[in-house]
């Protein structure tokens, strides 16, 4: 594989150092350019055209990409002559226009509140008693009480934290009961943890210097979780870990962090129906994906329509 070209090295660069993207999204991007060169090996880049672009996306959707991963491309593509555009004197973004093939939007799985419970309070399983143990329960408690992203979860900083080469961008308000969280987009949004949550977390803040190795950096001083190597936790480890206390606690299911997410959002909904509440929450910009990640359904609608409009009209059936 030939080495990307200096401005899109610069760009990548960009990202990590001034905007904090993860390592698994600039290995995913720098992916994404490499496709865009290889389908056009005697194209400079500063003579892409936007049908250079569609002719890209048409072939790779012929090779059998799926919707999602050629919208991630389009995105890297995109994002990446909005950023060189102006340094290269290019007229306009050949990506700008373009649009890849859509998903079906498929709904992520939800555990019932009783398998959350039996998740969380391991009823057959002994109490969390190592410094393992109590930073997974607290991890986990935080995933279902705020209904963070996994990003979100990991990039969390036990507190604000503010020094040469480092400032926190997300922590722990354990005094305010809440988290504040920088989610996509740069959009802050604070969300509130429960009590469970708290009390684990506050339990693994007592064992959590154990874990620190050496002289650490900047990133791992503020981390609210580590690694047992002393590091900030990746999101793989939090995916393990999870994965095996499901199986642990008997569950029929396989349950992933985003499971968590969902399961948060979807048993909000149900006790609380504030669709805009759930949104603000979850950090959707759009309130279409919360409607679509809550799997609100038309009978839930007509039923809130009958109730609530003064002029619905609508006889219930005997």
């Amino acid at each position: 594989m030939k080495a990307l070209p200096a401005a899109m090295k610069e760009w990548l660069h960009y990202l990590r150092a001034n905007k904090r993207y993860s390592e698994h999204t600039l290995e995913a991007y720098r992916q994404d350019l490499h496709l865009l060169l290889a389908s056009h090996p005697d194209t400079k880049p500063q003579a892409m055209t936007e049908a250079d672009i569609r002719r890209t996306i048409a072939q790779l959707h012929g090779q059998g990409y799926q919707p999602r991963s050629l919208a991630r491309a389009l995105a890297a593509w995109r994002g990446f002559y909005q950023w060189w555009a102006p340094h290269a004197g290019l007229d306009s973004n050949p990506a700008a226009a373009v649009r890849a093939p859509r998903a079906p939007r498929q709904l992520p799985r939800a555990l019932s509140v009783e398998q959350a419970q039996a998740l969380l309070d391991r009823p057959d399983l002994p109490a969390p008693d190592t410094p393992v143990q109590m930073r997974d329960q607290a991890m986990f408690e935080i995933l279902y009480s705020s209904g963070l992203r996994l990003s979100e979860l990991v990039s969390l900083d036990w507190r604000y934290v503010r020094e040469p080469g480092y400032e926190s961008t997300s922590w722990l308000q354990l005094d305010d009961h809440d988290v504040l969280i920088r989610g996509k987009g740069g959009k802050t949004r604070t969300v509130p943890l429960g009590r469970k949550a708290i009390d684990a977390t506050r339990q693994w803040l007592d064992v959590r210097e154990q874990f620190l190795r050496g002289s650490p950096d900047a990133d791992t001083r503020a981390a609210l979780f580590l690694g047992v190597r002393g590091a900030r936790i990746t999101p793989r480890v939090v995916q393990l870990q999870l994965d095996k206390l499901a199986s642990s606690a008997g569950l029929p299911v396989r349950v992933h962090p985003h499971s968590l997410r969902h399961s948060f959002a979807s048993h909000m909904l149900q006790s609380a129906q504030d669709l805009r509440a759930v949104q603000e929450m979850l950090g959707h910009a759009n309130i279409s994906t919360t409607q679509i990640y809550t799997r609100l359904d038309f009978q839930h609608l007509a039923s809130v329509y009958d109730q609530a409009h003064p002029r619905a009209g609508r006889k219930k059936k005997n």
